[in-house]
């Protein structure tokens, strides 16, 4: 057992398949900027947000009409043609 060394994980990968080495130094550049992308994607969804939820906000749905309105006419009960006779078709 003086001959066996572990087996690292590097010596049973493929070379493709091994993690290419990053320089020193940026591996915090990457992580800025995935988190200045984040951001960026995240302020732009509340942009959108905000400016649909002010568009819902002005057009609510009312409208103005220039005509003018009817007086309130409804027929009274007296009024109303009375019912003579039903025919029913068999």
């Amino acid at each position: 057992m003086e001959g066996d060394r572990p087996h690292l994980s590097a010596d049973l990968t493929t070379p493709y398949l091994r993690k290419a080495p990053t320089p020193p130094g940026h591996e915090g550049a990457d992580t800025a900027v995935i988190a200045v992308v984040i951001t960026l994607v995240f302020l732009t969804l509340l942009t959108v947000l905000v400016v649909i939820g002010v568009y819902l906000y002005r057009n609510q749905g009312s409208y103005r009409t220039y005509e003018q309105p009817e007086p309130d006419v409804a027929p009274r009960a007296e009024e109303a043609p009375a019912k003579e006779k039903e025919e029913y078709f068999i």
